[in-house]
């Protein structure tokens, strides 16, 4: 099983339900988890205070991952570290970010949502969770969205 585990969340509702699906299927196991999240910073609009939108999503990012931290320590008792990363597009796709700390850190497994798009909308946007998983270098855990009943 492993031991090392990165999650990466984007705040998003399903991002949320991936912290959750994560651990109920490590409970009982001893583990380290990292979660990040990735700030991504675009330099492509004139005009606009780029410093004072960075400090923003910053914020963002930082209740984005103490959410999660309170969650897992309030539901689970289980404690993990956090970490923000800054990202710009010339730094790559997010994908590459992900796998790079995932290396770095020597994470076992990565962990993240997936929000499931398909057609226009998935060749539209992308998919951070695809391209983690051809691109990584270890094993990757997706949890899809949350099915209501």
């Amino acid at each position: 099983m492993a031991k090392r585990i990165l999650l990466a969340i984007d705040g998003s509702d399903i991002s949320m339900h991936a912290v959750q699906e994560t651990v109920k299927l490590l409970q009982g196991e001893s583990i380290q988890l990292l979660i990040i999240h990735v700030v991504e910073v675009h330099f492509m609009f004139p005009g606009i205070d780029y410093m004072s939108l960075l400090n923003l999503y910053k914020k963002e990012g930082i209740l984005i991952l103490d959410n999660a931290q309170k969650i897992l320590a309030n539901q689970y008792a289980i404690s993990c570290d956090t970490k923000l990363i800054e990202h710009n597009l010339l730094q790559g796709r997010i994908a590459e970010v992900i796998a790079k700390e995932a290396k770095t850190w020597g994470a076992d497994l990565i962990a993240l949502g997936t929000h499931g798009r398909r057609g226009f909308n998935r060749l539209f946007l992308g998919s951070v969770a695809e391209n983690t998983v051809r691109i990584a270098r270890s094993p990757v855990l997706l949890v899809p969205p949350q099915m209501s009943a």
